[in-house]
């Protein structure tokens, strides 16, 4: 009986390992050529709240990736400000003055909403001012973390992440701080995500 069960147990297992063979190098995923591996597994997001394909990965994949996270993988994400002139930069400061004040997962579900469902027009930091406010923060607390030491560092990591990651399309993950999960060859974001949780696991 033993036996059966350690040879079923085999055969279920084969499809999910005959699957992770697959996965090369130039199809599956990219290796990001002058960077150091992180010391403890991650995997990060490069995302943009005016990517309207990144607004529907937060609704659709982000759920899975952090319901699925291997243990001990840790889970990042990062904003790229190349996309909208100006208010780029401006809407990583603030996801980093969100970070800062513990309400990122709120106002990244409502900035998302905002510019993606509302349509509002954002073109000034008294736009996004006002877009904290309206969800219970308050001015002062805006003002004083949006030049912030702390902020401006976050920006400025996160800006020199991407380019350092060669991030110039999102949504993007990026496992590990070397490997980049290619979409090109991927049939489902489930696919992608099994791809992401396998480099961090096994590279």
């Amino acid at each position: 009986m033993k036996k059966f069960l350690l040879v079923a147990a085999a055969l279920l297992m084969f499809p999910l390992l005959s699957q992770a063979a697959q996965y090369k190098e130039g199809v599956h995923y990219s290796v990001i050529k002058g960077q150091q591996e992180t010391d403890k597994p991650e995997i990060t997001e490069y995302f943009s709240f005016f990517c309207p394909h990144c607004y529907q990965f937060s609704l659709n994949v982000l759920p899975k990736l952090e319901k699925g996270l291997p243990a001990g993988v840790t889970f990042k994400q990062s904003h790229v400000d190349f996309i909208g002139g100006k208010m780029g930069e401006e809407l990583s400061r603030a996801f980093a003055v969100a970070d800062q004040l513990g309400v990122l997962k709120k106002m990244e579900k409502t900035l998302f909403r905002a510019i993606h469902v509302q349509r509002q027009r954002l073109t000034s930091r008294d736009d996004v001012r006002k877009i904290f406010i309206a969800n219970g923060v308050s001015g002062k607390d805006f003002d004083s973390a949006i030049n912030s030491f702390m902020v401006n560092a976050k920006v400025s990591q996160m800006r020199r992440a991407a380019q350092d990651a060669q991030i110039n399309g999102v949504p993007d993950l990026v496992v590990n701080g070397v490997y980049k999960v290619e979409k090109g060859a991927i049939k489902s974001w489930d696919e992608y995500l099994a791809i992401a949780f396998w480099l961090a696991k096994n590279k």
